[in-house]
């Protein structure tokens, strides 16, 4: 049974950054551990003993480690902002390998855009984001069958989501973080225009 403790996932869960897990165990794959939910980035300031939400966060974490490897292999996450990339580079500074394969969905990137970003030599597949989710986009993107995967658990979708994503090898134009930001759009209302 892999433990926590054993992976690249420890650090940021002793820091108290893995939230709202919808999975956050071992997967079933031996010495594989999976977590999904939200990776808080930047903390709000305490007063006294009350607890605050994060001011920053990735959401929708798709994430998997293997034990006794000191890297995260595989993450995908929705990011607010593009801009919120450096800061999410930061949290997971020494956690990150130049070969684990990255994928961020972003809501202020041109909808027909697709960007490879390296930063301190770790790549970055950056991904625009309409009204999906980041499961439903990556399916699309690793050509992944939604019905396939529908029997499966939480920790085996996510077990067939990274071995596909480990596999993946798609080119995208690769910008600078820098450029990233000059091209990047306002951040969208997700909800607008949706029934209430």
């Amino acid at each position: 049974m892999t433990d926590i403790k054993d992976t690249a996932f420890a650090t940021l869960d002793q820091q108290g950054r893995l939230l709202n897990a919808v999975l956050k165990s071992p997967t079933e794959r031996p010495g594989r551990y999976g977590f999904r939910g939200e990776l808080a980035l930047k903390f709000a300031q305490q007063f006294a003993d009350e607890k605050r939400p994060p001011e920053m966060t990735a959401d929708q974490v798709i994430a998997m480690a293997n034990a006794g490897e000191p890297a995260i292999a595989f993450i995908a996450c929705y990011l607010h902002s593009f801009e919120y990339l450096k800061t999410l580079r930061e949290v997971l500074d020494g956690l990150l390998s130049p070969t684990g394969k990255y994928f961020l969905f972003c809501n202020n990137i041109d909808l027909l855009s697709k960007y490879t970003v390296e930063l301190d030599g770790i790549t970055f597949q950056i991904l625009p984001i309409d009204e999906s989710t980041v499961y439903n986009e990556l399916l699309e993107l690793l050509y992944l069958e939604k019905s396939e995967l529908k029997k499966a658990s939480t920790a085996g979708k996510t077990d067939k989501v990274a071995d596909a994503a480990l596999k993946f090898d798609g080119k995208f134009d690769p910008i600078t973080y820098e450029q990233g930001l000059e091209r990047m759009g306002p951040v969208r209302n997700r909800n607008e225009n949706r029934p209430v």
